[in-house]
């Protein structure tokens, strides 16, 4: 997905709201300015925090905030795998509560309110312009081997397991992984993390090799290349993941929550729509 002038304006303020130092800004406008017409935000970010890291040293360390969702969302573990096992069709209930999981996001989102998160519970089902790729969706898990997640956040990562109990259960002959960010960047999830969560108990975890909020498939160890040519099914988490991936030949689903104008133009929604779709 191209940066137009507007994401660029965007990923700049950012980066000045981090370090307002002229040299160091100057570094990030001559990226900005020199980019590819194929790097998406999530590379360009990427680089960044190399400048960044070179100016100033490690960046901001994340870890007690992934603890603190992680375990926000565990503590809420129970009482949602009722309700999704009571659901009529507990599929589309996890699929859309794993959706919600994607609001816990530091990049996007300039303030992240755990009352606003909660919040989105109240409305757990798909809407009717979705049925269709569900639908999609079923019959696509129901022909395949190999199910391929690619994880976001820590706090949805706990409902992105429970969505996988689901999917194992109707489809049992799904061999399920699920790639993760191969270093810290912002609430990302690694593999530390998958652990902490139990999803390493639910899915093959793999690394993308870098400390990069998307999946860019040049920056891919051999590993992760080979699950993500080789799965039948992908499912994909997050704007960075559908920034760095749409686009690039794919058969892929994309769930997501719209927090930034850049998608909420794109799909013509209000601010944290929930989108399921499928290129």
């Amino acid at each position: 997905m191209r940066i137009n002038d507007s994401c660029a304006a965007c990923l700049y303020d950012k980066q000045k709201n981090k370090a307002d130092d002229p040299k160091y800004l100057a570094r990030i406008r001559e990226l900005l300015d020199n980019r590819g017409e194929d790097d998406t935000s999530p590379y360009m970010v990427y680089l960044f925090n190399k400048v960044h890291e070179e100016f100033f040293g490690a960046g901001a360390d994340y870890t007690q905030v992934k603890k603190t969702y992680n375990d926000l969302v565990l503590g809420m573990e129970e009482n949602l795998r009722a309700e999704i096992e009571n659901a009529a069709d507990p599929i589309a209930k996890a699929l859309v509560m794993a959706r919600i999981g994607n609001y816990i996001d530091f990049g996007a989102m300039n303030h992240v309110d755990t009352e606003t998160f909660l919040g989105l519970f109240r409305d757990t089902e798909l809407r009717e312009d979705e049925k269709k790729t569900y639908e999609s969706f079923l019959q696509a898990c129901a022909g395949a081997e190999i199910f391929l997640l690619l994880c976001d956040n820590c706090g949805e990562i706990v409902l992105d397991k429970l969505l996988i109990e689901q999917l194992s259960l109707r489809f049992p002959q799904l061999k399920f992984y699920a790639m993760v960010r191969g270093g810290n960047i912002l609430n990302d999830v690694t593999e530390a993390d998958a652990a902490y969560v139990g999803l390493d108990q639910a899915a093959k975890i793999v690394s993308n090799g870098a400390p990069v909020g998307g999946t860019i498939y040049s920056l891919l160890p051999e590993k992760a290349r080979s699950v993500l040519d080789g799965a039948d099914v992908i499912l994909s988490k997050g704007q960075g993941n559908y920034e760095s991936l749409s686009g690039r030949g794919y058969h892929v689903f994309y769930a997501l929550l719209c927090k930034c104008d850049l998608f909420t133009s794109r799909f013509d929604v209000p601010r944290l729509t929930g989108i399921f779709v499928a290129e």
